[in-house]
């Protein structure tokens, strides 16, 4: 399965890197440019990718064509008979098509010789009668077949083009107005883009090339996760959330290159960290957008200016969005990333050309829109929890509701544990924010931890109002059984009410792999002497991988034993909780989470602080004395 998995991940990372270099290359026959002459430039500094020729315009062509053909065509015409050879007598039909080239020679084909006459040594019938009296037929026939041999091969002669642009040349800047020669020049470049004569090695060199830098990108993304976050890199569904969402991204700024004339700051490139940071944190947040852009630096016509904008933007996407808790704080974000790029444009703008006029006004326009799809991603977030079974924030917020119809239930079966609970939720709240670990999935997490105490609440001495305990009735180990089945009936609830994953998991680890030493210290002393196994007594696990599973782990015990101390004083309260906690990092339960000692003194001095501020003592009121 593990195998398997690998294969998807990198299957994943392939597919992206060969999607953004199909929809980006270089040469992707698209000239996604529009202007009229006479006008400002719209655009940013537009400069050549590679070398191509310039196009003469129609108008050029014709001019040259009509040139040539007068100066150098002699239509070709065979005498027929030579009866009057000094009078060379064309057709009315042949003078009118001589007429129409505008030539000034005549080839005539006398028996084998070829004989050049001009213009005015031809006759027509008409013109021979009034020049010599004589009634004349025309003598000459015209020879179509060579004289169109002649005219191709004179305007084969013709270059279509005059002069070139080198790779890396500067066409046209920003603002600049578009004269009648950028126009040529643009028209030529648009031309070249559909050319399929354009030389194909050198388009596979920058397919190539192209191929390389999203390669990079992508290798630079996975060496952050395999580095720094190394579990979003084993989880499947992480790499694919990752990879689905740059894709998204990239096909968005795609059809808006290739098949717009809108500009690239329509695209809401903010969605990748925003969505990122909802859903994982924002060091991954900020690097993704990084690769995303950098990925798309290569279709935009302005790279380095795009770059400069969507880092910052990135940057205060990431820094303004904590926790996603309100709707409030979207449109927040999205007015400080609409402040971001007015901001970040105008001052790149000045900073490159130091004109006001060079501003495009309707860049702001984009810029606004922008922001309205950024509160839009509002949508996305519940689209991809769905997908890829995410928790986000809001629901966190919506899953600690305690007025919610589950939690009455649970505070009406369960009483003794719903308050339990709710201790826990703010013990281990706390202790997290101590820590810098998540205090709203923790609190989450400590509400539902023992949701499957509901099933049997009688069995659990905190819902005993009677003092009597079934438990005590039973043999210990059948006991211990009935205490352990909370976590699997938990679970089992857990799956049914749709909770997230993430939370289930604090009912399954809350208890890690520990016994259940009550029971299990009742048999030995029951069976003295005699072996027993510790699987009857000890809890299915697994054992929390996280800080936040270990912090609930603690705060859940701890609180529990608390209420078992006769005399609440600091002395007693601080060696609570160091026993426990000793007893529980003794056990190996905190193995495979990321604590640190600074973290567990941390904790300790959390959980001992709130124990005495919740039990402190209260000043006895005095009664009134009877006189």
């Amino acid at each position: 399965m593990n195998r398997y998995s690998n294969i998807l991940k990198a299957l994943a990372f392939c597919l992206l890197a060969a999607l953004t270099v199909y929809l980006f290359p270089r040469y992707s026959r698209t000239f996604r440019y529009s202007w009229e002459v006479g006008k400002p430039w719209p655009y940013a500094t537009l400069t050549a990718d590679f070398d191509f020729p310039i196009f003469k315009t129609d108008a050029q062509l014709e001019q040259e064509r009509s040139a040539i053909l007068r100066e150098s065509l002699s239509p070709c015409f065979t005498l027929l008979s030579d009866t009057t050879p000094h009078a060379l007598v064309l057709s009315l039909q042949d003078r009118e098509r001589l007429n129409h080239y505008g030539c000034r020679t005549v080839s005539v084909v006398e028996g084998r010789v070829s004989k050049t006459y001009p213009i005015s040594r031809f006759y027509t019938p008409r013109t021979a009668y009034e020049t010599f009296g004589l009634d004349m037929e025309p003598n000459l026939l015209y020879d179509s077949l060579t004289t169109a041999q002649l005219r191709e091969s004179l305007l084969a002669q013709i270059s279509v083009t005059e002069g070139m642009v080198q790779a890396g040349e500067k066409i046209i800047e920003r603002g600049e107005v578009v004269s009648e020669q950028d126009a040529q020049i643009l028209r030529s470049l648009s031309r070249a883009y559909d050319d399929e004569t354009l030389p194909r090695n050198r388009q596979i060199r920058t397919v190539i090339g192209d191929a390389v830098l999203v390669l990079v990108f992508l290798l630079m993304f996975f060496l952050y996760l395999r580095v720094f976050r190394p579990k979003h890199l084993q989880d499947l569904r992480s790499v694919l959330f990752f990879c689905l969402l740059v894709a998204l991204t990239v096909i968005m700024a795609s059809l808006v290159l290739r098949f717009t004339v809108l500009s690239i700051y329509l695209v809401p490139f903010a969605w990748v960290p925003i969505l990122t940071r909802v859903f994982y944190d924002s060091r991954t947040a900020l690097f993704l957008h990084l690769t995303t852009i950098f990925i798309t630096s290569l279709a935009v016509p302005a790279p380095f200016e795009f770059l400069m904008v969507q880092t910052a933007v990135g940057m205060v996407a990431v820094a303004s969005l904590q926790d996603l808790t309100k709707r409030a704080q979207l449109v927040q974000t999205a007015g400080w990333i609409l402040l971001t790029y007015i901001v970040a444009y105008t001052a790149f703008m000045l900073a490159t050309t130091g004109d006001w006029h060079d501003l495009q006004p309707y860049t702001y326009l984009y810029f606004l829109v922008n922001a309205v799809l950024i509160i839009c991603s509002y949508g996305l977030i519940y689209l991809f929890e769905k997908v890829f079974r995410l928790v986000s924030s809001v629901t966190l917020v919506e899953l600690a509701d305690i007025n919610s119809d589950w939690m009455h239930e649970f505070a009406e079966k369960a009483p003794g544990t719903f308050q339990h609970s709710m201790q826990v939720s703010n013990l281990a709240t706390e202790a997290a924010k101590q820590i810098g670990a998540n205090p709203l999935l923790i609190r989450t997490g400590a509400l539902y931890h023992d949701i499957g105490k509901m099933a049997h609440p009688e069995y659990f001495t905190e819902n005993q109002q009677d003092g009597h305990n079934p438990l005590s009735e039973m043999e210990p180990e059948q006991a211990a059984q009935i205490v352990i089945s909370h976590v699997t009936e938990g679970a089992r609830m857990a799956e049914k009410h749709g909770l997230p994953e993430v939370i289930t998991q604090f009912i399954l680890t809350h208890h890690g792999t520990s016994l259940t030493r009550y029971f299990y210290n009742t048999w030995i002393n029951r069976h003295p002497g005699e072996a027993v196994s510790p699987s009857l007594f000890r809890y299915p696990g697994p054992k929390p991988s996280t800080r936040e599973g270990a912090i609930l782990m603690m705060a859940d015990a701890i609180e529990a034993r608390s209420h078992s101390l006769s005399d609440f004083t600091e002395d007693n309260i601080t060696q609570m909780v160091n026993d426990m906690i000793d007893q529980q990092v003794a056990d190996g339960q905190f193995a495979e989470t990321p604590l640190s000692f600074k973290d567990l003194e941390d904790i300790r001095h959390v959980f001992t602080a709130r124990l005495i501020a919740i039990n402190h003592r209260r000043i006895r009121y005095p009664e009134i004395r009877k006189s």
